[in-house]
């Protein structure tokens, strides 16, 4: 999830946790926790895109890391917080709620996160967008609230409390949208009489009322939407896989990870005698059928025997072309 939210569940579990112990201290620490995992992004910096790619929601977003620096972390806080009313372990207790709460939120998302590393499974519920105001929104208004209470005070608990089980019910709902709309995606494959190999689907972004689905067979991917509101019947654009494209590419080793950390959704894409590696995972950059840009896509640059894997640069005015089409697209087709 985005870095306010995870700030927000943070501050909710720290004050949970030592709330009433140290009072808002506890949601500063815990807001602290919260965001470290994603201090995993720094690695863009210092090493290629495909190392990179692959370390983001690793080893920072695992039951190890947390396990691992929760009593670190909770030795340095408990020394700048000598005069407060909580030991080490108190502090480390925190710590260690703050970086695990984050990889589990985070695991609801589409990337998803590897939270048994070193393990490579990668745990993804895909029913939520990274950025989503339904989860967000109230759980901040919850927490301010609770903040201007005192730290003893019953209503400040049941402030917090209520704002961890509205935003963990609303997590349990996407689970159940997400299977409406699958079944919803598989009656109309059925209707057109499309035989397929396996779907996967995901909320649009900051929604879950419009739902996407990629869909896999022999030759080619299939991708449809449905939002709630729909009135007319999925319909589904294909793509073809085009991974012949890749020659004897296939077997260098950047290209293998790749593949595997799209867990096989990718189609390769050639312009201008350029090739393109694109993540089908999250779509498309518009709701333009038109628009073959995808959101996560790779321009494969031949490197003497080696090839270079450049990210495609996302811009400003494509959100804004997306956030337009996507506002018309959730109240029906």
């Amino acid at each position: 999830m985005d870095s306010l939210t995870q700030i927000v569940l943070g501050a909710a579990v720290g004050e949970t946790v030592l709330g009433k112990k140290v009072g808002n201290k506890a949601m500063f620490y815990g807001a602290i926790a919260g965001t470290i995992p994603d201090l995993d992004v720094l690695t863009r910096y210092f090493m290629d895109t495909v190392t990179a790619t692959e370390w983001h929601r690793g080893f920072s977003h695992s039951i190890f890391f947390s396990v691992l620096f929760a009593p670190i972390l909770g030795w340095l806080v408990w020394r700048l917080n000598r005069k407060e009313d909580a030991s080490w372990k108190d502090w480390s207790w925190l710590m260690f709620w703050g970086l695990f709460t984050h990889p589990v939120l985070d695991a609801f998302t589409t990337w998803g996160t590897q939270l048994f590393w070193p393990l490579k499974t990668r745990l993804a519920f895909q029913s939520v967008f990274v950025i989503d105001p339904l989860y967000t929104v109230p759980f901040i208004i919850i927490l301010i609230l609770a903040m201007f209470q005192n730290r003893t005070s019953l209503k400040r608990r049941r402030y917090v409390r209520l704002g961890l089980i509205i935003s963990s019910s609303y997590l349990l709902l996407t689970l159940l949208l997400k299977g409406i709309a699958f079944q919803k995606f598989e009656n109309a494959l059925d209707i057109h009489g499309l035989d397929y190999i396996q779907m996967n689907t995901r909320p649009a972004p900051f929604n879950t009322i419009l739902w996407m689905a990629n869909i896999e067979t022999e030759e080619a991917y299939l991708m449809g939407d449905y939002s709630f509101l729909d009135s007319k019947p999925i319909a589904f654009k294909s793509y073809p896989k085009n991974h012949e494209l890749l020659g004897s590419l296939k077997s260098n080793d950047k290209i293998k990870r790749l593949i595997q950390i799209t867990e096989g959704w990718y189609i390769i894409s050639e312009k201008n005698g350029q090739l393109y590696f694109n993540d089908l995972r999250f779509g498309l950059i518009s709701m333009d059928e038109t628009d073959t840009q995808f959101a996560f896509s790779y321009k494969l640059v031949p490197n003497g025997e080696d090839i270079s894997v450049e990210e495609m640069p996302k811009f400003k005015r494509d959100a804004k072309r997306l956030m337009a089409s996507l506002w018309l697209r959730i109240w029906g087709n």
